[in-house]
């Protein structure tokens, strides 16, 4: 069954189409719109735990597009027509490295959530006094700089994937439904890296997030300035709050009345945090099994 069709980007935004090839069937053109819509809320000047679940459903919406799209007769017969191009390898190689980036997002999330369960359950049944408290504490910033460094190495990675993968992504003769498979395919990998990058950062606890860049459509899109309300808005990272009223609440003496107040305002960051954690997992897990699914999809057509 086709995907349905994404509601318009936000009223505020002035959006031309992006300058695809011509599309040789209406599924084209609603991948361009689940493009679109991903970049109308990658834009937005503030950060939150809401708004990268949306960026997250939307990249969803915008995969299983994807795989309406392989399953498209005109589609599975350009890939056996092209089956031994450069571009065809650079797509499996390209569904890889976005299955990777997912896993490193998922292993960052189930890490640090399971450390905050284990300070909550500590605070809960009072186990050990202070010094059992600062012993779990301890672990979970041990378990946090284990979590951070292998962000900062994906990160890393991921930047390498983007300098690799855009400029060699192209066909090399005029089958026009091999053109525009190129054209989107490598638009929908650059957004998917980007907002993994986003989610990555923002489970790091940085306050800079990535925008949307590097598309070769980029110049298409006009947006007019925000208006006052979300200039006005705030980050909100659950990561980042719980990493400064842990180090608050150890790292500073402070009266009996001062440090139940400090210890039930983390125990509420504490659940904020396993929330937002538990409503991104799962967000991840179903995009993991989507980008999956059409690795398989793509591997069954090139293989018959």
């Amino acid at each position: 069954m086709a995907a349905a069709s994404p509601s318009n980007p936000k009223a505020n935004y002035h959006i031309r189409s992006i300058s695809l090839p011509s599309k040789p069937h209406p599924l084209f053109q609603q991948c361009e719109d689940y493009l679109l819509r991903i970049i109308a809320s990658s834009d937005a000047t503030f950060s939150s735990s809401s708004a990268i679940s949306n960026k997250l459903s939307g990249l969803l919406d915008l995969h299983n597009c994807v795989n309406d799209l392989f399953q498209l007769p005109l589609t599975q017969e350009a890939f056996v027509r092209e089956r031994n191009e450069k571009w065809v390898d650079e797509l499996l190689d390209s569904s890889l490295r976005l299955l990777d980036v997912c896993t490193a997002a998922k292993d960052a999330l189930i890490h640090t959530k399971e450390c905050a369960r284990e300070i909550q359950s500590t605070m809960r049944r009072r186990r050990g006094g202070q010094t059992g408290f600062t012993n779990e504490v301890k672990k979970y910033f041990a378990s946090r700089k284990v979590v951070k460094k292998a962000i900062c190495k994906a990160l890393v990675t991921l930047k390498s994937f983007e300098k690799k993968s855009m400029p060699s992504f192209s066909s090399s003769n005029k089958d026009t439904v091999a053109v525009a498979l190129v054209s989107v395919l490598r638009e929908v990998e650059a957004v998917s890296l980007t907002v993994f990058e986003s989610l990555l950062s923002f489970i790091s606890g940085s306050k800079a997030q990535s925008k949307m860049r590097g598309w070769s459509f980029v110049s298409k899109l006009m947006l007019n300035k925000r208006v006052a309300c979300d200039e006005e808005k705030s980050e909100v990272n659950e990561f980042a709050d719980v990493d400064a009223a842990l180090s608050c609440l150890v790292g500073q003496e402070t009266s009996k009345s001062d440090n139940i107040s400090c210890s039930n305002n983390v125990q509420s960051d504490l659940q904020q945090l396993e929330s937002c954690s538990q409503d991104l997992e799962e967000g991840l897990e179903c995009l993991f099994r989507r980008l999956i699914k059409n690795r398989v999809s793509l591997l069954n057509t090139l293989s018959n």
